[in-house]
């Protein structure tokens, strides 16, 4: 989130260290209805991680303590990979702080649930709200937001007047003091995009006045409140609310992962012949030849199942890293077993742990992620492919 809750997973730790950090481009995201959902039970979480956050959830009796304990769990399970058990950020892929004083008194708790709920397309924060085909319903995800709140300040007042900057004085301004950060429209930055649609659709002109006057202390996104005039931020504010997407009617997007895909590619076919890089990383085009010659091998999507329904390596199966029990039914023989991510590293690097852990001999994570795959045009499939018209090549 650098300056925003566009939450994105990133730094990666060392065994998972990129090699490359080319990203996807953002692409217009499809966004729906965030209509109520059946409340289901949250997961239990027993890991020594989610121990730690749950006991630094706050103690509470009753109701009230079950459902905080609950989005403490909820945490560990789905956030706690990128954005740190602590909620502190940067454990990948520069996922933001999500409990910076800043951002919590700015960001209220429909535009927090939004983000989990809708995520960011086209980027490594995926959306996690059933409505998209994620884990969570709207009950679990408001005890994950009541959970994140409890660790910092209220929603705070915001300046919500009428945008009075200029757009284009706004973006030169943009361009000198934020593009280094938080990449153009077309080229993703190591801070998370401002030009994600779905960012746009729930930043209001005082959250966005906010984050730039406050910044995101300790984070690196620092205060432009005596950098910047009035002016100049208000000609910023009016740049970025430009590029919102117009009100349009919200499609629902509920859909269910076929339960009936086949794990391996082309069981028929030779095994590919794989160089590894630091014995673990294989690079996106082997895995492209490898699919272009027809090789048996399996090719896992550790993202939530939401972003494997918008677009994927054709024949990949999605086993989110935070849901790792299908990884059994794979043949446990010279298969190569291919887990990919869009950190590009983290999460897919979580499964073939948990491979590795299982005695699968042939397994490795995708370089480059899958943003870098859909950058490329390496063959897509997926929801969004179709809608584009855009079919995954043979």
């Amino acid at each position: 989130m650098g300056l925003v809750v566009t939450v994105s997973l990133g730094a990666c730790d060392s065994k998972n260290q990129s090699s490359a950090s080319s990203q996807a481009p953002p692409s217009t995201p499809l966004v729906d209805t965030a209509s109520p959902l059946a409340v289901g039970s949250a997961p239990v979480v027993t890991s020594a991680a989610s121990t730690t956050i749950m006991s630094n959830a706050g103690s509470g009796t009753g109701a009230a303590g079950a459902g905080h304990q609950q989005g403490a769990a909820l945490y560990a399970k789905y956030c706690q990979l990128c954005h740190a058990p602590d909620g502190t950020g940067y454990a990948a892929d520069n996922a933001p702080s999500l409990v910076s004083d800043s951002f919590l008194r700015g960001a209220s708790d429909e535009f927090i649930a939004a983000a989990i709920r809708l995520g960011r397309p086209d980027t490594a924060m995926a959306a996690y709200g059933t409505v998209r085909g994620g884990p969570m319903n709207d009950a679990q995800i408001r005890q994950l937001v009541s959970y994140l709140r409890s660790l910092g300040p209220a929603h705070g007042s915001l300046d919500e007047k009428a945008v009075t900057g200029n757009p284009q004085r706004g973006l030169g301004i943009y361009v000198a003091q934020c593009q280094s950060c938080h990449g153009a429209d077309n080229e993703r930055g190591k801070a998370p995009s401002l030009h994600n649609r779905e960012f746009l659709a729930a930043a209001t002109p005082g959250f966005l006045r906010h984050a730039i006057i406050e910044g995101r202390p300790p984070t690196p996104m620092q205060p432009f409140a005596g950098r910047l005039t009035p002016g100049q931020i208000e000609d910023v504010v009016a740049y970025l609310r430009s590029l919102a997407p117009p009100p349009t009617t919200r499609e629902s997007l509920a859909a269910q992962v076929p339960d009936d895909l086949p794990l391996v590619i082309n069981p028929q076919g030779k095994h590919p012949s794989f160089t590894l890089r630091d014995k673990r990383f294989v690079s996106a085009a082997q895995v492209k030849r490898a699919l272009a010659e027809k090789r048996r091998l399996v090719l896992v999507d550790a993202r939530s199942p939401a972003d494997w329904l918008l677009f994927h390596i054709p024949g990949s199966v999605p086993i989110p890293y935070y849901d790792t029990k299908r990884l059994s039914q794979i043949p446990k023989d010279d298969t190569w077993v291919v887990a990919y991510c869009a950190c590009p590293h983290h999460a897919s690097g979580e499964v073939v742990d948990a491979l590795r852990r299982q005695g699968y001999k042939n397994t490795a994570v995708l370089d480059e992620g899958i943003l870098y795959w859909k950058d490329h045009g390496f063959p897509l499939d997926g929801r969004d492919v179709m809608r584009k018209g855009k079919p995954a090549k043979p």
